[in-house]
């Protein structure tokens, strides 16, 4: 099986490790010196060529360095766990989202895409030798222990953690429902480690969540997995069943929404643009390229809508947000958006796992590319006045794909925002509660989305909401 995902975010950064002692010179068994005369003048030439001799030379020098860490490497070490580091090392060499994954790391992604699993309800990833929390999932144990995204996981039951492997990590964080664990955090501007002691459970991510606002839905979708688009259609009708068939505007949240898959995004668009494109990808073989149209409905008949984003809107929720905007359907509420405009394929590999490879880059209907830019909102809302310490995104991330191939960096001008734009504060007021994701009305930038999706549908515009031309490009 082979499909195509906007994955999760790619690895942060972090301030590099002091290099322990050196050693100048080391003999090495079988009397050979470190790199032999050989080696190295076939080497000199440093050619970037795929000539057969050039491949021949590289091979060598991957062979003569598997035999060296093999024979002299303090511990003793497998082919296996040497040449899936190898592999591990090509990837992500390339870009921050791809990578190589064992079995037993597909089957978990295989597992995860269809939204239940065991553990603790975190998104995490490696950076460099360490374990950060992309994001806590809705409503699961760590959301519920406060672990917020960025924080940097560094000991497990008091047992530090430090350089271990990604799937050894999670394998430690997994366990038996109802099981005790503890783990111990560094956050940013937190002067102390933070320790927190959760409950294993079994976590089924309740990817949508609804709820109605006198007569304006709200929809929150966490991330794209293949229960998304069902999902989102059934709490639209439930929404509207409640309100009798007299809703008049939809609120779509996308905040924190890391993304998943690119046929739910597709999915997910569709059901609110009537017709045009909703994106394209273009891979490096132009018959690889594809492009996406709507299908023709809107499940809302073109109510009034508003869709929250913010910096940990990635992927996935990217491309709906662009469509929406791009198509003026939807006024954008919030903060910047993560800015990953890259499609990654599973290739997988029988027996030996599978491939997460970036194949194509994505562009929003109007051809504009949002890869290290993210997505501006139309109405810029912070969720704090205090200051986040950093937010990390696509551009703070090392080697990532260059932004080429877009026709424009901007989405289309607006002329349809409600007059009640302009009085909307940028940020709480002084006095405005602490946020409780139980208390919809200490939501700051939800509130001002309500506001804003309720004077469209008074009918309080600067011009028509729907463009007569549906952006577009080749």
């Amino acid at each position: 099986m082979t499909f195509r995902t906007g994955l999760l975010l790619g690895c942060a950064f972090l301030a590099g490790i002091a290099a322990g002692p050196q050693i100048a010179h080391l003999p090495l068994s079988g009397g050979h010196s470190l790199t032999s005369n050989a080696l190295a003048a076939s080497l000199a030439k440093d050619s970037d060529s795929d000539s057969p001799a050039e491949n021949f030379r590289l091979l060598s020098l991957f062979g003569h360095v598997l035999e060296q860490v093999k024979a002299n490497y303090v511990d003793q070490v497998s082919n296996r766990e040497l040449i899936i580091n190898a592999l591990n090392g090509m990837l992500s060499g390339l870009d921050p989202h791809s990578s190589y994954m064992t079995e037993k790391q597909y089957a978990d992604l295989q597992t995860r895409t269809k939204g239940e699993f065991g553990g603790l309800g975190l998104e995490v990833q490696p950076d460099d030798s360490h374990i950060r929390v992309v994001s806590p999932i809705d409503d699961t144990p760590a959301a519920k222990a406060g672990i917020k995204t960025g924080d940097y996981i560094v000991a497990i039951d008091g047992k530090n953690i430090d350089g271990l492997p990604l799937d050894e990590a999670v394998q430690r964080m997994r366990g038996k429902p109802d099981t005790k664990i503890t783990l111990t955090l560094i956050r940013e501007k937190t002067p102390k480690p933070i320790i927190v002691t959760m409950t294993r459970a079994i976590i089924h991510i309740q990817v949508i969540k609804s709820a109605l606002y006198d007569s304006t839905g709200y929809i929150r979708v966490s991330e794209f997995n293949e229960e998304t688009t069902p999902g989102l259609e059934a709490a639209y009708r439930k929404l509207k069943a409640e309100a009798h068939g007299h809703l008049t505007g939809l609120v779509l949240d996308l905040r924190s929404d890391p993304g998943g898959l690119l046929n739910q995004a597709i999915g997910v668009s569709a059901d609110f643009i009537r017709n045009g494109e909703i994106v394209s990808t273009r891979a490096r073989h132009a018959q690889e390229s594809q492009r996406w149209d709507a299908h023709g409905t809107d499940i809302t008949d073109g109510l009034p809508m508003v869709v929250l984003i913010n910096g940990g809107s990635a992927s996935a929720s990217e491309i709906v947000a662009g469509a929406l905007q791009d198509h003026q359907r939807a006024v954008l509420v919030g903060e910047k958006s993560f800015g990953k405009g890259s499609v990654q394929t599973i290739l997988p590999i029988p027996g030996d796992g599978a491939l997460r490879l970036t194949t194509a880059r994505y562009y929003t209907p109007s051809g504009r590319s949002i890869q290290g830019l993210g997505i501006v909102p139309d109405v810029t809302v912070r969720e704090t006045r205090e200051d986040p310490g950093y937010s990390i995104r696509e551009a703070d991330l090392s080697h990532i794909i260059k932004n080429q191939g877009g026709n424009t960096a901007k989405p289309p001008t607006r002329v349809d925002l409600p007059s009640i734009v302009s009085s909307i504060p940028n940020e709480p007021p002084a006095n405005w509660p602490a946020f409780d994701m139980t208390k919809p009305t200490t939501d700051f930038q939800l509130q001002q989305g309500l506001k804003i999706v309720r004077a469209m549908a008074t009918g309080q515009h600067t011009a028509a909401a729907t463009p007569t031309n549906p952006p577009h490009h080749d």
